[in-house]
């Protein structure tokens, strides 16, 4: 199969895609093997949703307007242009998936089949319904990758290579196991922003979607503030109030108040609102519906904080930080470049 080939099946899945939006779900003409598949995604969909509570039907849409968004024919053109596919010997690569917010691991699966690759998939229990199905779909419109395409739930086995999601813990298992493999294993990382204080409104209420999205759990959502001494947090927390409703939902809810225990037990001292906590912490990795924050004095010490820490980091909200920044709101954005942990998958495909 030609590399263009991949890339038209992709596309076309991106124009399924485009049919499930935050506005509506309404189906479109035009749209290839439509008439087989638009039902029984808006099944799998709501099997998602009532399998997962975090996964709600909102935060199911968010993920896949934003993947129709970047699933077009240049775009992905644009993306691969600069790689050359021409000497891939295809090879079985493994993906093992973390299942934290809904389509975690979309961008290695189609890494891998844009590569040239088939894929073994070992999908997370927490989101099990939207991947297979798609995967479906890129079969019919483009007969070619039957066959390319497994799910298992057993032991991996007969795989050239993989790459690993978990947290610090798997990532040790993983190292240790798949160590005769190639491999990218990745770890648990967390995404911060940097205020300066001279942010807008608008600024601000964009950041409340980095922090609020998929109920913070996704590595890209911001779960550190590193703010100015003497920073006021009035206007954050004006700017981030239309999330309230969020507290509504119970899982969030019960998190809420079970760390706002821990905290008053242990005397920590708190900001909240009554949907959100800041707590001056020095970690990157804060709980369900807290936030910490931490104090700098200049910009020249921030920055070797930052790079002390990259390991630890994601993505760096901000604006006129570094050129590695990401906008305010835009986390739960990313585009095709856009590698988890910097580490460059197609690269990585081609050499195995």
């Amino acid at each position: 199969m030609q590399l263009q080939q991949r890339i038209n099946a992709v596309s076309k899945l991106g124009d399924f895609l485009s049919q499930f939006t935050t506005g509506e779900i309404q189906k479109k003409d035009g749209i290839e093997q439509n008439d087989f598949f638009f039902d029984g995604f808006k099944y799998q969909i709501k099997l998602a949703e009532e399998y997962n509570g975090w996964f709600t039907k909102e935060n199911i849409i968010y993920s896949l307007e934003n993947w129709s968004k970047i699933l077009r024919n240049k775009l992905i053109s644009d993306w691969l242009v600069k790689y050359n596919f021409n000497s891939v010997e295809s090879k079985k690569v493994a993906i093992i998936m973390a299942g934290n917010i809904p389509l975690v691991g979309f961008h290695d699966f189609i890494s891998v089949l844009l590569s040239g690759h088939s894929v073994l998939v070992k999908q997370s229990g927490n989101d099990k319904h939207l991947l297979p199905y798609l995967a479906k779909y890129l079969e019919h419109v483009e007969t070619d990758f039957k066959g390319c395409i497994t799910f298992t739930e057993d032991k991996l086995e007969g795989f050239d290579a993989v790459i690993a999601t978990g947290s610090n813990n798997t990532a040790r298992y993983f190292e240790y196991y798949f160590k005769g493999k190639p491999s990218i294993i990745r770890k648990n990382r967390n995404s911060t922003a940097i205020l300066s204080g001279n942010e807008s409104e608008e600024d601000l209420k964009n950041l409340s979607e980095d922090i609020f999205r998929y109920y913070g759990l996704g590595c890209r959502n911001v779960s550190k503030l590193l703010v100015p001494k003497d920073y006021n947090f009035d206007d954050f927390f004006n700017a981030i109030y239309h999330w309230h409703p969020i507290i509504n939902k119970a899982k969030y809810a019960n998190n809420y108040d079970y760390n706002k225990a821990v905290y008053l037990m242990s005397e920590f001292q708190l900001l909240e609102n009554g949907f959100l906590m800041l707590k001056e912490d020095e970690s990157y990795a804060s709980p369900i519906a807290t936030v910490f924050y931490e104090y700098y004095t200049d910009k020249m010490t921030l920055q070797r904080k930052i790079a002390e820490d990259t390991d630890l980091i994601q993505c760096i909200v901000a604006n006129g930080f570094s050129k590695n920044e990401t906008g305010f709101g835009q986390t739960q954005k990313p585009s095709l470049e856009d590698y988890a942990d910097n580490v460059d998958t197609i690269e990585f495909l081609l050499k195995i």
